[in-house]
């Protein structure tokens, strides 16, 4: 699983402007429904649930949402950057900046685990991070998201 199966030019974000953990998760779920056809709340809601079951703030001002929908045919990604670092009740209550959130069909076991560890290990990288952190054009998020595969690739 590579991320460039995941995202679009679309799915990307550079300032993304958001006060709350729920306010950056419905402004996501109203982007993410536009590029899948999905229904934003149907979307929300998902993402909402597994909240729920514990936070997706992993730690160092990163989240990975993520839920799945039986409508979809395939995994989705999306990439934000926030304007302003929020709250996300983290598990090291750090504030989050950067956010991964993830759709996978229902039927997507082995797939959606698969992608959410190459989501984790892109993001867990400190270096990739700071790169991500320092650029507010949607393009640049992109390619260096992108780039770190064709890297590891080559």
């Amino acid at each position: 699983m590579e991320l460039t199966n995941l995202l679009t030019p679309e799915c990307i974000v550079a300032n993304l402007k958001a006060t709350s953990k729920k306010q950056a998760l419905q402004e996501m779920s109203k982007r993410i429904a536009e590029v899948t056809g999905e229904n934003e709340r149907d979307i929300f809601d998902v993402i909402i649930e597994r909240e729920k079951l514990g936070t997706t703030g992993v730690g160092d001002g990163i989240a990975i949402p993520h839920g799945k929908l039986e409508t979809l045919h395939r995994l989705y990604g999306f990439f934000a950057r926030l304007e302003r670092p929020i709250n996300f009740d983290s598990i090291d209550e750090r504030p989050v900046d950067l956010i991964f959130l993830l759709l996978a069909p229902e039927t997507a076991g082995a797939e959606h685990l698969k992608a959410l560890a190459c989501v984790s290990r892109f993001l867990r990288d400190k270096t990739n991070c700071d790169k991500l952190r320092g650029s507010n054009n949607p393009e640049a998020l992109y390619a260096l998201l992108i780039e770190n595969e064709e890297h590891q690739a080559a």
